[in-house]
């Protein structure tokens, strides 16, 4: 009776472990059922741009650019791009963003959580913060010692606006040899000073006077829907991981599944969004030419021998001026030149793949100044006709400010197609 009881009790827990493990797939191969649904949302402000070929090389007749630009086709993944140009106002959330988050930091401003992610996600976003009144000793430590106020105004010392985030080496971590390596050894640490360059106006420029742009570019409300400038590359890196956790802890607290992060285009997802489908188009409308039937000039760059507001823009305008290309997207020639992810090498085309090819390289400090370059396209505001070609390709150093370099991100879409998931 005893082993009966035995044996019955055993048969029970076997039932009851075999209906918790194949109870809900009947035996059949329907694999993981506590996956949530995937409804891909176009982020706010981007365009989709669908996946195709693009064949890369000089858009025009250029035998120089011929001998290290060959002619190649590839094939590039699709795409969410912004339609603009990261502008001074989205850029000054990303800054409102830190300064807030040293604040909270100083105030002891924290929830009880065991998220996964750094302590400024894990801040109270919800406690008030007061600036003036009983939070402002606490704080006195963000500001410009008394010493460097000018004409005594309090202001907030941009040199403390410090990010840190972290990077995965997958270049590293792929290799055969690093297999039974420590994963954590792919981890990179960065920290970066995130607020913009804005003596760029008087810096880029020699026996010219730009003052004005200085003072007021990236904070007066006249320039919020303009470009944002001075931006290093390091800079657009840090914003993009910003971004991408940003967008990230919300749809976290959604339960939504996870988009793809935010990123520096590569040259040829650029490029190939650039020309809006046109093949071989030297510019974003087509061409061959920078004006249309009436006249008027299609982009903001430097017409002429210098003839800087005959397109419409001393310097930069909005990051929404002119027409837009087919796929949506302005400013693709023209108003300022922007980053890609890409290393600049002169012979690239000889050796990159033809699917979605890319070279990244980690520059450090101690590496050569040639190692250090990134290719930015599009031309700006201040550069000829040439420079605002969907195939002219250029680089700046990633430690450089610029007042004509800005950025837009991209983001990879994950599966067939956004109108045919």
């Amino acid at each position: 009776m005893k082993f009966r009881l035995l044996s019955i009790t055993f048969l029970s827990s076997l039932l009851l472990i075999m209906s918790c493990s194949s109870g809900s797939f009947r035996g059949q191969l329907l694999g993981a059922l506590d996956r949530p649904a995937w409804n891909p949302v176009m982020p706010y402000g981007m365009i989709y741009v669908p996946s195709g070929t693009l064949h890369i090389g000089p858009s025009d007749q250029d035998v120089n650019a011929a001998l290290v630009q060959r002619a190649k086709s590839i094939s590039i993944q699709g795409f969410y791009m912004d339609e603009t140009e990261i502008t001074n106002n989205e850029y000054r959330q990303f800054t409102h963003w830190v300064r807030d988050s040293i604040a909270h930091t100083l105030l002891e401003h924290f929830l009880e959580t065991d998220d996964y992610d750094s302590d400024r996600m894990r801040l109270d976003w919800d406690m008030e913060i007061d600036w003036e009144g009983e939070d402002a000793d606490m704080l006195e430590e963000m500001y410009y010692p008394a010493s460097q106020q000018f004409w005594g105004r309090k202001e907030i010392d941009k040199s403390k606006l410090i990010y840190e985030y972290w990077l995965v080496d997958f270049k590293q971590a792929a290799k055969r040899q690093n297999a039974k390596v420590d994963r954590s050894e792919f981890f990179k640490r960065k920290t970066c000073a995130i607020y913009p360059d804005t003596l760029v106006w008087v810096r880029d420029f020699t026996y010219s006077y730009n003052e004005p742009m200085t003072r007021h570019y990236f904070n007066h409300i006249a320039f919020d829907d303009y470009p944002v400038v001075g931006i290093s590359w390091d800079q657009a890196t840090a914003f993009n991981v910003w971004r991408s956790k940003f967008w990230e802890a919300y749809r976290k607290s959604r339960n939504e599944a996870m988009m793809d992060e935010f990123r520096l285009p590569t040259e040829h997802e650029w490029e190939y969004a650039a020309r809006g489908g046109k093949k071989l188009a030297p510019y974003p409308w087509g061409g061959p030419y920078v004006r249309n039937s009436k006249g008027c000039i299609l982009a903001n760059f430097k017409p002429g021998r210098g003839a800087y507001p005959e397109d419409g823009g001393l310097y930069t305008v909005r990051a929404d001026a002119y027409w837009p290309n087919d796929y949506g997207l302005y400013n693709m020639a023209g108003n300022v030149a922007e980053w890609t992810s890409t290393a600049y090498f002169e012979n690239s085309y000889s050796f990159i793949h033809d699917l979605n090819p890319e070279i990244r390289f980690d520059a450090q400090d101690s590496d050569s100044k040639t190692k250090k370059r990134k290719v930015v396209r599009g031309g700006s505001w201040k550069d000829i006709g040439y420079y605002i070609q969907t195939g002219s390709r250029h680089y700046e150093y990633i430690d450089s400010t610029k007042s004509y370099v800005g950025f837009r991100s991209v983001s990879t879409y994950l599966g067939r197609d956004h109108y045919d998931n």
